[in-house]
């Protein structure tokens, strides 16, 4: 780290020697010579460097805004008081690796409903599936455009899964209910309506003998798996012709002028027993994978084919939410009856304390969710109205208040 004086004998600004690199595509490479920039620079000061960097080869670049690393840790402070807090030199010429930072999205127009909203997916791009206290399912093409209502259920809706959205116009998608049932349904995506279209299951889901709570695809879209206020967690085939199922007749109504609808009715290929309390959440990665939380303080990994648990975790909190990703598609998160997000490793045999525990939220932790590009990237939802979204390399968040 270098010092100088100036004419009038007034020390200059310290300066240190860096080389900006990043795994990010070109057109977002910088040259890969180091350059003299001053110590004091914060993570807007080193974003104006890189994004002049790359004007400078490219007349019509945009500016935009850029996360910092040094030795795989976000920079957060001063550049000078982060290397005197980590011990790095600044002797040597220092690497600092740039990546697009997160930014948050403006909030769209509200989709109203009639009652409380319990469940989401947006998983799809082309739509939003909503499940409603008014025991009513929705389809939103865009901010407050319903698209498709889903009739049916006489309980409030809990839980609701995309089945198959992949290459085709027509979806698959799955909800759970207070009911003890679950439903599949199909629709067109592509479907141009003036109103929005109401539809009824093609399929009805019965096993549970109290409250489905949770509802998870397999990848591939074949089967579901759900979890209930029983203890159980059922699996179910998804198609149409069910061997499993009879074809039951629906009493015959006008129904948009058709009249004699028919339903098929299934039931479960084969139920996971072990947790002692409500199966609150359930997602199922790989064919041969599940995992599950539970209110009996358990997250618990199955091995589908022998229908046994492999593995538990327990964390003393009635659970709410689950989901694995991170780093190897590997780290479970979950959250629950306290204000803590944690995230263990099962790779790490021999304990079961997480290895993040994020405490920022004021309330009970009511959903959780991986980034499905990033690694680093984790979102919680919170009854204290919050959503948040952390980055793993410092734990810093990003609060949004609802």
């Amino acid at each position: 780290m270098g010092t100088g004086m100036d004419m009038d004998g007034d020390v200059e600004e310290r300066r240190v020697q860096v080389r900006f690199i990043t795994k990010l595509k070109p057109p977002f490479k910088v040259p890969n010579t180091s350059i003299a920039i001053p110590a004091n620079l914060t993570r807007l000061g080193l974003s104006t460097i890189v994004n002049s960097l790359l004007k400078a080869g490219d007349d019509e670049w945009e500016s935009q805004p850029f996360d910092f690393l040094i030795d795989g840790e976000l920079v957060r402070l001063p550049l000078e008081q982060f290397l005197l807090a980590k011990g790095i030199s600044a002797e040597k010429v220092l690497e600092i690796e740039y990546t697009r930072a997160v930014v948050l999205q403006k909030e769209d127009e509200p989709s109203l409903h009639d009652d409380w909203v319990s469940a989401v997916d947006g998983s799809c791009p082309r739509f939003i599936l909503t499940g409603c206290y008014d025991n009513l399912g929705r389809v939103w093409k865009a901010a407050g455009e319903c698209t498709h209502i889903l009739e049916g259920h006489s309980g409030a809706i809990t839980s609701v899964s995309v089945v198959n959205s992949e290459g085709t116009d027509s979806v698959t998608v799955a909800t759970a209910s207070k009911d003890d049932t679950l439903r599949l349904w199909k629709f067109d995506t592509e479907e141009h309506l003036d109103q929005p279209s109401k539809i009824r299951a093609f399929k009805i889901l019965r096993g549970h003998n109290a409250s489905v709570q949770s509802v998870a695809a397999e990848a591939s879209g074949s089967m579901i798996c759900s979890g209930s206020w029983d203890c159980t967690i059922n699996l179910w085939r998804t198609n149409e012709s069910d061997t499993e199922g009879d074809l039951v007749s629906i009493k015959k109504r006008k129904v948009k002028n058709k009249a004699g609808e028919s339903q098929l009715e299934g039931e479960a290929l084969s139920t996971l027993v072990g947790h002692t309390q409500c199966v609150s959440s359930v997602y199922w990665p790989e064919p041969n994978t599940i995992y599950s939380a539970s209110w009996d303080h358990s997250v618990r990994r199955w091995d589908v084919e022998m229908g046994k648990d492999l593995s538990n975790i327990f964390c003393g909190k009635a659970l709410h939410c689950l989901h694995v990703g991170g780093e190897g598609s590997a780290l479970i998160a979950a959250g629950g009856s306290d204000p803590i997000l944690r995230v263990w490793d099962p790779r790490k045999p021999g304990t079961s304390a997480p290895i993040y525990q994020f405490s920022s939220h004021n309330s009970w932790i009511s959903a959780c969710k991986w980034h499905s590009k990033s690694s680093f990237h984790l979102l919680s939802a919170s009854y204290d109205g919050k959503l948040m979204l952390w980055d793993l390399r410092t734990a810093v968040l990003y609060s949004v208040h609802l």
